[in-house]
C-alpha cells in the first residue's frame, strides 16, 4: 500500500471533522472515510492544509491519523501531512503514521525557506530525519509557503533523495512547470516521479494533458475527479472536459481564499459525509446569503448533470 512513483488517480485530501464544539468527531471520521471510499477515489491524504493540521494538538494527531486508517482498514492508501517547522516533531510523527500504516507522508516548506538554497539543505535534513525507507510527497504550494522552487530544483531533490516519489504541484501559474519537469526527465534520462494536482482542481484537464498523474485534492464531489481521470486516462478527452465544466462553477466557489474550507465542510455536511461543518477556531462561517448562493450552486450543477444524462 505504500506509494511509489508509479502512483496514480485522485487521493482526496480530507477535511477533519469537528463537532459543533469544536472537539474532534470521530463518528464523522468514519462515515467520511466512508464516503471518500464510495467516491471511488484512488486514496487519501490526511492532516494537510485543508484538514486544518495545524489547528491539532500531536495527541489529536495522531488520534485522527489512526481512526482514518483503522477504517480503511488496507482498502485505500492513505498519505498523511506531517510538516512542521521543528525537525523532530514532524519525524515522530511521520514514524508513528507509518507504523500504524501509512502509505507516505507529505512534507511542505515552512514559511521562512525564502531561498533554494535553504529549500534544499532543509529536505536534506527531512530525509535524514524520516530515514530513507519512508516514501515522500514534497507539497509545492509557494501561495502558502511563500517558498517558491524552480524545476532544476525540484530535479536536483528527485537526483539527491530517491525516497521522494511525488509531487503535489500548487505552484499557479503552474503547467510550465509540469512540461519542464516531464520533458526534463524524458531528455535527461531523470526518474520520473508521480505528480498529484491540488488548487482544487481549477486547471484539471490542463494538467493531465501536461502529463500529471492524477489529483490531490479536497473537492467536495470527489467522484468528479476521479471520474475525469478514468475519462482522460481511457481517451475520452472532450467527455472528460464536458464533466469538468458541468462542476466548473462549484470548483471555482470553493477556492475563494479564507472562506473556502467551510464551504467544502458543509457540502460534505450536506452529502451526509460529516455530521458538523464546524471549522476550528480560528475560521469563518458561513452566512445566510453563503448558504443561499452554495444552494443556488449546487442546483445549477445538478440541472447541468441531468443534461449530460448524469446526476450529483
Amino acid at each position: 500500500m505504500r506509494i511509489s512513483e508509479e502512483t496514480k488517480g485522485v487521493y482526496i485530501i480530507s477535511a477533519t471533522p469537528f463537532a459543533e464544539d469544536g472537539t474532534l468527531d470521530l463518528a464523522s471520521t468514519d462515515s467520511l472515510v466512508d464516503f471518500y471510499l464510495r467516491s471511488g477515489v484512488h486514496g487519501m491524504t490526511i492532516l494537510g492544509i485543508m484538514g486544518e493540521a495545524p489547528k491539532l494538538t500531536p495527541e489529536e494527531s495522531v488520534t485522527f491519523l489512526t481512526r482514518v486508517l483503522d477504517r480503511a482498514a488496507g482498502r485505500l492508501p492513505v498519505i498523511v501531512g506531517v510538516s512542521n517547522a521543528g525537525l523532530d516533531n514532524l519525524a515522530r510523527l511521520a514514524h508513528t503514521a507509518m507504523d500504524k500504516g501509512a502509505a507516505g507522508v507529505m512534507v511542505a516548506p515552512f514559511p521562512g525557506l525564502n531561498t533554494e538554497a535553504k529549500v534544499l539543505s532543509y529536505f536534506a535534513q527531512v530525509c535524514d530525519a524520516l530515514g530513507a525507507d519512508v516514501p515522500l510527497v514534497y507539497q509545492d504550494y509557494p501561495q502558502t509557503t511563500n517558498a517558491p522552487v524552480s524545476v532544476a530544483t525540484l530535479n536536483t531533490l528527485i537526483d539527491r533523495h530517491p525516497q521522494m516519489v511525488m509531487l503535489k504541484h500548487e505552484d499557479s501559474p503552474g503547467l510550465a512547470k509540469i512540461t519542464g519537469l516531464r520533458q526534463s526527465a524524458e531528455k535527461d534520462g531523470r526518474r520520473r516521479i508521480s505528480i498529484l494536482v491540488g488548487n482544487g482542481g481549477i486547471h484539471y484537464p490542463q494538467e493531465l494533458a501536461r502529463g500529471v498523474d492524477g489529483a490531490m485534492t479536497g473537492f467536495a464531489f470527489p467522484e468528479m475527479l476521479v471520474q475525469v481521470y478514468g475519462l482522460f486516462t481511457a481517451g475520452k478527452q472532450a467527455a472528460a472536459e464536458d464533466l469538468f465544466d458541468a462542476y466548473l462553477p462549484l470548483v471555482r466557489h470553493e477556492l475563494q481564499p479564507g472562506l473556502g474550507l467551510a464551504l467544502r465542510k458543509e457540502v460534505l455536511r450536506r452529502r451526509g459525509a460529516i455530521a458538523s461543518a464546524k471549522v476550528r477556531a480560528p475560521g469563518p462561517n458561513l452566512s445566510a446569503e453563503d448558504q443561499a448562493e452554495l444552494t443556488h450552486l449546487i442546483d445549477r450543477l445538478e440541472a447541468r448533470l441531468s443534461t449530460l444524462g448524469l446526476a450529483a
